[in-house]
């Protein structure tokens, strides 16, 4: 029994180091597990941030590729779809900037001739129904001018979408750059239109084109600036040409920048413009130079200062204004205000010729009367610095007739009688949609209003108007043969430059020719033909109007009723 217990008692310090053995086992796993679900989270976190990395550089990179396209006017949604399985394989696409495509196409007229072998007037199809190539090599059957659409999430989180139209290729640009007829060198009559100063695809130079990379000279183009208004001109064909040489519907002046300054001089002498006397800048709508009140008097004078000194910078010596309204106020105290300010301007600059504008309007319109402009005249003290800018229509609708040969000379004798034919400085050329002595401003292409065609042969057959600029302010709005208004497939009116480069030659056209000629007599029954709907519809507008005032003859009119008498006069006159 003694044996026995002994046994016993010395068989437990083995049980218990067995115990201690594999407690010890069991919190060695425990923490080795522990570790291991450690190491595990670790790495999945690792792997996931490693992925989230690779999204974000995928969609980095993706970005500034498709923004690299984009650029070049060569994204699509399936570039960027393969850039992204390039990058990431099969993994899914995480770009945030996703591009489509419009499906509005426009097919160009010579192409469609060339690849139908029929004529087309340019007009809009839908992308199903021409077949078209996508693939880079291969040569389109068609132009396209493409809209993207994009979508992009803005800083509060709200999905934003925008639409750019893609760029257009090298071959629309050399298309558009060379102008759209040659300029008829070595004329007595400088013949041109109101240009833009917009940027454009148009040629610097035209004579040493081919000299240059196109590319380069078209990247010059591409900002506004005065510049622009030179090759502009030259697109159209013209030798003379007018501007604003800021914007006209604003108050800001805001300064010359020297690149463009350099540009205009340089455009002007490589393009043989003579801008001391074949360019006439037009002045601010927004300036009244007679008004009574001395805050807009002052604002106005500002603008009218800060447009000579910039015509003094660009080497240009006449420019263009309308006289300004008297806002109810007595005509000669508005005119001496006008003068006043014509002074002080005179004073503060060296040399440019402000040139006054007959207006159409009459009231309060000052200009209206050729003796408006005569009494203006006579209060100017240098009036070798002061001259007249004849306006076709405006002159017409304020009851000067010229449409023969006699009444013309008549009226020529009169402005010679009145103001000094040494006055007369330029000319716009306009057609009016208005009868005479109608007192509506309302300008209408050449030959198609109730001037016609024989009116603008008798100026430009006129030796007392050589070397003057005679410039173009009339509509490019396209009409068809019958006189209506063209519209694209959107419903809006299409414009269209080469409007002016026809009329330009239609004026110099008529130097020499015969009017009892077979030539002349279709030209001008074909003009006006295609002007009779819009005279017609201007005529019944007038008669009402008259009706409408011979009968309220006799009748107070309100406060109200002269204010709209007014506002109605200001609007017709541009």
């Amino acid at each position: 029994m003694a044996d026995s217990s002994d046994e016993e008692l010395s068989s437990v310090p083995s049980e218990l180091n067995d115990l201690t053995h594999k407690s010890s086992a069991r919190v060695t796993a425990s923490k080795k597990t522990k570790k291991t679900e450690i190491k595990s989270t670790a790495a999945s976190s690792r792997h996931k941030k490693r992925n989230l990395e690779d999204d974000a550089d995928v969609a980095t990179k993706v970005a500034k590729k498709s923004r690299t396209q984009k650029a070049t006017g060569k994204a699509t949604k399936a570039e960027t779809e393969e850039l992204t399985e390039e990058i990431v394989g099969a993994r899914p696409k995480k770009a945030t900037r996703t591009t489509k495509k419009a499906k509005t196409e426009v097919v160009s007229k010579k192409e469609l001739k060339s690849e139908n072998g029929g004529a087309t007037d340019g007009i809009e199809v839908d992308s199903k129904a021409i077949p078209t190539t996508s693939r880079k090599g291969r040569k389109a059957t068609v132009k396209k001018i493409e809209t993207k659409e994009e979508s992009d999430v803005d800083e509060e989180g709200t999905t934003v979408k925008k639409v750019t139209k893609k760029r257009k290729t090298k071959e629309e640009k050399e298309a558009e750059a060379m102008p759209l007829i040659a300029r008829t060198l070595g004329q007595k009559m400088f013949v041109g239109a109101h240009v833009s100063s917009a940027g454009g695809t148009f040629c610097l130079d035209t004579y040493d084109i081919y000299s240059f990379r196109l590319v380069d000279i078209l990247s010059t183009q591409s900002l506004p600036g005065v510049h622009n208004s030179v090759t502009n001109a030259v697109h159209i064909g013209g030798n003379a040409f007018a501007l604003f040489l800021k914007s006209q519907r604003k108050w800001e002046n805001p300064a010359l920048k020297d690149e463009h300054l350099d540009a205009f001089h340089a455009h002007c002498k490589n393009h043989t413009y003579d801008q001391a006397q074949h360019v006439l800048p037009h002045g601010s709508y927004l300036v009244n130079l007679a008004h009574a009140d001395s805050a807009r008097s002052t604002q106005a004078y500002d603008s009218f200062l800060d447009d000579l000194q910039r015509c003094e910078k660009l080497g240009i010596k006449l420019y263009n204004f309308h006289p300004g309204n008297t806002n109810g106020n007595p005509h000669s105290e508005a005119i001496a205000r006008l003068a006043s300010n014509i002074n002080n301007a005179h004073e503060a600059t060296s040399s440019v010729i402000t040139v006054l504008e007959t207006m159409a309007a009459g009231g309060n319109v000052i200009g209206s009367t050729f003796e408006d402009l005569r009494d203006t005249i006579a209060l100017i003290s240098n009036k070798e610095r002061v001259g007249v800018c004849l306006d076709t229509a405006h002159v017409f609708a304020a009851g000067y007739d010229i449409r023969t040969p006699d009444v013309f000379k008549e009226t020529l004798q009169k402005f010679d009688d009145v103001i000094g034919i040494k006055y007369l400085k330029a000319l716009h050329l306009n057609d009016s949609k208005a009868p005479l002595n109608s007192n509506r401003d309302l300008h209408f292409n050449i030959g198609l209003g109730f001037l016609g065609l024989r009116t603008f042969h008798s100026i430009m057959n006129e030796p007392r108007l050589h070397g003057m600029p005679l410039v173009l302010e009339t509509p490019i709005t396209k009409l068809d043969d019958d006189g209506n208004v063209v519209k694209d497939v959107k419903g809006k009116e299409i414009e269209d430059k080469n409007i002016w480069a026809q009329e330009i030659k239609l004026l110099e056209s008529l130097v020499g020719m015969d009017t009892e000629s077979e030539e002349f007599k279709t030209l001008d029954a074909d003009l006006q033909r295609k002007g009779a709907k819009e005279r017609k519809r201007v005529q019944e507008q007038v008669d009402k109007r008259v009706e409408k005032g011979e009968k309220g003859k006799g009748k107070s009119r309100g406060r109200r009723g002269k204010k709209n008498e007014a506002s109605e006069s200001e609007d017709d006159d541009e």
